[in-house]
């Protein structure tokens, strides 16, 4: 079943780059007591997650934190090290939390994922975007086509917090 908003986020423990190599981060840690534009691409380094929906997040990141979001995270079913990497590449480390979900247990626990086998590219997350507000979905964007970035890109976010 497909989260919806509403619904509790369910706990888990992520991998995120961090200074000391690969760290543990649970959602309770991430999202309780907070407010987090949390948004998920198919890869990192693809065309559409790098050159659209990262970037549209970073430009906005002030306006969004303005808008009173304590976090934005970017989640995706890569390991650490490839987040690490995309991180580095894009500058976009201490400014957006790269999040690594990769056995996708977040994923598929929100009815989340998707099948690209066909692209070579296994079990990955939808394109999606959520403010989360104290753990409880208060919008959820998802994308019909994993290569656009409309519905769950930063302006549709800006728009709704």
């Amino acid at each position: 079943m497909t989260i919806s908003v509403g619904s509790k986020l369910p706990e888990t423990t992520f991998k995120t780059p961090s200074a000391d190599g690969p760290a543990d981060i649970s959602a309770a840690d991430i999202f309780s007591g907070k407010k987090v534009v949390l948004f998920a691409v198919p890869g990192a380094f693809t065309p559409t997650c790098s050159m659209n929906h990262l970037p549209g997040y970073l430009e906005n990141q002030d306006a969004i934190t303005q808008k009173g979001v304590d976090t934005i995270a970017v989640l995706s079913t890569n390991d650490v090290f490839v987040m690490d990497a995309w991180a580095k590449a894009t500058k976009g480390q201490d400014r957006i939390l790269f999040l690594s979900d990769g056995n996708a247990d977040f994923t598929k626990a929100i009815g989340l994922e998707i099948d690209l086998s066909v692209a070579g590219l296994g079990l990955r997350s939808k394109r999606f975007s959520m403010i989360v507000d104290d753990g409880t979905v208060t919008s959820l964007n998802i994308e019909d086509n994993p290569g656009q970035a409309v519905e769950s890109g930063a302006a549709k976010i800006l728009e709704q917090l």
